[in-house]
């Protein structure tokens, strides 16, 4: 109600208005609230570009309570299921640390979305989880999508991404891509070359090499669909 405390639920909505790019009049009529608490409530948790629901909801927490403690350093909420935050935390680091071929921030992302239980998140919802900005957020996001990784759909006015029980098998078909790539870019240096020369006979092994690579990637791939497509694990 106006002139009540915020709740967690109006941090997310103020969140979510930031996001996609509303005035805070407009936040401030989507909530019910005056607008000089919605200009209060951002300039105090970080500002337009730095707001978190849910820092900005531990922050009041901890002026309420007068004692000092760094949400950046602590989980933003426990599990419900009992997991220690702490030791999911450091999983989906190292997880994010072993994609090789991922941008960093993709890769966070799509680990992200692979240990939540529902499997689907929204921008502000990542944010939250990654404690970075919504600009970063969206490269990650694009770079998977790009690629097929994520699917996006649209809930109300958000968009909520997601990925699929194949997400290995799509991120393998994407390195089979790159070495598919890597031997015909290494194929044109041969022709270039001279595969007479030194350096072309080297390019020219390199390029069989990846060619060597594809062809084995497509048939691990192709294996694993007669496994599991039977079962309507593997979708196109």
């Amino acid at each position: 109600m106006p002139g009540g405390h915020l709740t967690y639920e109006d941090r997310r909505k103020i969140a979510e208005g930031l996001v996609e790019g509303l005035t805070y009049a407009e936040i401030a009529r989507r909530l019910g609230r005056p607008r000089s608490t919605i200009g209060r409530e951002i300039a105090r948790n970080g500002g337009p570009h730095g707001y978190r629901a849910a820092r900005a909801q531990q922050a009041t927490g901890r002026r309420a309570h007068r004692r000092p403690h760094s949400p950046l350093n602590t989980p933003a909420t426990a599990d419900i299921s009992g997991r220690d935050p702490r030791a999911v935390q450091e999983f989906e680091r190292k997880l994010a640390g072993a994609m090789s071929g991922i941008p960093p921030m993709a890769a966070k992302v799509m680990v992200c979305l692979f240990t939540s239980d529902s499997g689907d998140m929204t921008v502000v919802d990542l944010v939250e989880r990654l404690r970075v900005s919504p600009a970063s957020i969206s490269k990650g996001i694009g770079w998977l999508e790009d690629v097929g990784l994520v699917k996006r759909e649209r809930d109300n006015r958000r968009d909520r991404y997601s990925i699929d029980v194949d997400v290995w098998y799509r991120a393998w078909l994407v390195g089979i891509r790159s070495m598919t790539l890597w031997a015909d870019t290494v194929q044109e240096g041969v022709d270039v070359l001279g595969v007479q020369t030194p350096a072309g006979s080297r390019l020219l092994m390199a390029s069989r090499f990846f060619q060597v690579l594809s062809n084995d990637m497509n048939q691990a791939a192709e294996h694993y669909r007669q496994i599991f497509s039977g079962a309507g694990d593997v979708k196109d």
